[in-house]
């Protein structure tokens, strides 16, 4: 059976919502990030990197969040995974997008405005991932013009992979982009996608 190794408070929501997708029966090693569990001898055999999430599935062992759900999603036929070349390489595209430009940065202006206890917040740090995330958000919102979606014209593995990314952005104020905002939220309307949130919130 599949072994999911992170807690949901963690980047494991990405896969917790995968396979809340796809159906998939699974075991679940609620594992923080950071926390000894990461440092064991059996964890780090497992990812030497002692970061979440990791899975088992089949004899594999695969860690990095994004690299799981495309690989879940296409090993189980799911639709939100593209038959097209075109629009399954678009999909690789939007998830390694996400990490270079907003994954950090939008992780660093939470803390830093109101997750960091306010003596630990940092303006200067806060400042410079709103510097960053501005010009990604501009990017999004004008992507998302063409269909409202991220690879056709349908939900897919980008726009999980992406949406589940910006958790954090579903309590900013993210006005400034119309089209980002609806879709995040429709996104995160998704029933797999309320229960995943509902056990990073509960």
């Amino acid at each position: 059976m599949l072994r999911i190794h992170g807690s949901a408070r963690s980047r494991a929501i990405r896969t917790l919502w995968m396979v809340g997708e796809l159906g998939l029966a699974y075991e679940h090693d609620d594992l923080l990030p950071r926390s000894p569990g990461t440092r064991t001898p059996e964890y780090l055999a497992l990812n030497p990197n002692a970061r979440v999430p990791t899975i088992e599935d089949d004899g594999l062992v695969l860690s990095e969040s994004m690299a799981i759900n495309l690989y879940l999603a296409k090993k189980h036929g799911s639709p939100l995974y593209p038959t097209d070349p075109r629009d399954e390489a678009l999909c690789w595209q939007w998830s390694f997008w996400e990490v270079d430009r907003l994954d950090r940065q939008i992780v660093n202006y939470a803390n830093h405005t109101s997750a960091l206890p306010a003596a630990e917040r940092q303006q200067a740090v806060a400042d410079s991932a709103w510097a960053e995330m501005v010009p990604a958000l501009d990017v999004l919102d004008g992507t998302l013009r063409r269909s409202g979606w991220l690879v056709g014209n349908a939900f897919s593995v980008a726009d999980l992979n992406v949406a589940a990314a910006l958790y954090r952005g579903l309590s900013m104020d993210l006005g400034r982009w119309p089209r980002v905002t609806e879709w995040l939220h429709r996104c995160w309307q998704r029933p797999a996608a309320k229960h995943a949130r509902a056990m990073r919130e509960g």
